[in-house]
């Protein structure tokens, strides 16, 4: 027996449909030996992007190896009207950008690879409504946060509208502790100094979850509130403040009905009446033998972005008290101070009450790790989009 195990996180999906949404694991696929060595072929083709395709090949289920990639393919985008895009292969895949794509013509992807060609099904783009509105929402104080998507108002509103997303995250991190201060020691007192560490800084996340959606169920086919993601909320993504970049994309039935498919091999995998994935839907084919190829192939004329916004102080938020890591000191001398400051510490408070009666100097000290939010693994250059008065979320063009 084989398996399909994908070396890329794409194939691990997340679907939403109607109101739900679920997470998907790895796609593990026990595939029958005479199905061994299938293409696997991941990617889609879209206007003003660089578009990657991804090619690997199955592996035996004993394999303790990365799957095999398809190396040295030749792979081209090619239209009705006789444009070809040409891709160059790399590391991730194969890559070519494409510019505008034509309403009216059907593009399909093209394959050379050990002597077999391999052809997509021919489609003409998909148009993408904007977003309206995506907004986090949580439901109990004790709840997760979940992040709900609203189309606009579709182009064809006497049809059923399939989408799929995929979204990006940013979110602010703060150091454990803060200091303006050191302790000089040919002064031998604490002076004031500003910016000695970054307190502040962003990390970056992108899902390559796949989220799916139909308006089947929706009064006048127009998507409201799709939970397609949520958020702990005792992640650090939401202490402070959260970004989402969404990507929105409209697909068509076939490509709707292959990711629930391959969402109900994944999940349901080893079950009576679970298909192979040699027996997924597929619109790719191969023109010179018969050997089958698992994989999807879409075709989108635009996809449409919306970044939103979460600020801490709108919801719950769950953050399990730590127990303070500094050194203290009560009645603090100047042989501690020198001591503190031999060993690599850094001066954060300094209560200097020895002029009452029966005051004493009390300091505390932390190491650099506790200040410099670098530690934490975030970047301190602010992004672009990031401004402190903006909590508008805004659709993006």
């Amino acid at each position: 027996m084989m398996k399909l195990k994908s070396l890329y996180p794409v194939l691990c999906l997340m679907v939403g449909v109607c109101m739900l949404s679920g997470c998907i694991e790895e796609f593990e696929a026990d595939i029958p030996e005479e199905n061994t060595d299938l293409l696997v072929v991941e990617g889609t083709i879209c206007s003003y992007q660089h578009n990657q395709f991804i090619l690997s090949f199955t592996q035996s289920i004993n394999s303790s190896s990365k799957p095999r990639m398809a190396r040295g393919a030749k792979v081209s985008v090619r239209g009705s009207d006789g444009s070809v895009f040409d891709t160059q292969e790399t590391d991730g895949g194969y890559i070519c950008w494409i510019g505008a794509l034509v309403p009216d013509v059907e593009y399909h992807l093209h394959i050379e690879i050990d002597g077999e060609v391999y052809e997509s099904e021919p489609q003409k783009p998909l148009r993408t409504e904007g977003i309206a509105e995506a907004i986090g929402v949580q439901n109990t104080p004790e709840s997760s946060i979940d992040v709900l998507v609203t189309p606009d108002a579709p182009f064809e509103p006497g049809k059923v509208n399939y989408y799929s997303w995929t979204y990006e995250e940013t979110w602010e991190v703060h150091s454990d502790y803060t200091t303006h201060i050191y302790f000089d020691t040919e002064k031998k007192m604490a002076v004031f100094k500003a910016d000695q560490f970054p307190e502040r800084g962003w990390k970056d996340a992108t899902d390559s979850t796949i989220m799916v959606g139909t308006s089947s169920s929706y009064d006048g086919q127009h998507i409201q509130k799709l939970k397609i993601y949520d958020i702990d909320r005792g992640s650090e993504r939401l202490w402070h403040r959260y970004s989402c970049l969404l990507h929105q994309r409209a697909i068509s039935k076939a490509e709707y009905e292959y990711e629930l498919a391959r969402i109900q091999a994944s999940s349901e995998m080893g079950g009576l009446f679970t298909p192979l994935p040699s027996a997924l839907p597929t619109n790719i084919r191969c023109l010179t033998s018969h050997k089958h190829v698992i994989g999807f192939v879409g075709c989108s004329l635009n996809t449409t972005d919306y970044r939103l916004f979460l600020n801490a102080k709108d919801f719950s938020i769950h953050r399990t008290p730590i127990k303070d890591a500094r050194t203290w000191f009560d009645d603090t001398s100047l042989a501690d101070c020198f001591q503190m400051v031999a060993e690599g510490l850094y001066l954060c408070e300094w209560e200097d009450k020895r002029m009452e009666p029966g005051g004493k100097l009390r300091t505390a000290w932390a190491p650099e790790r506790l200040l410099d939010v670098r530690y934490k693994g975030a970047y301190i250059i602010k992004p672009v989009f990031w401004t402190l008065d903006e909590d508008d979320s805004e659709q993006q063009s």
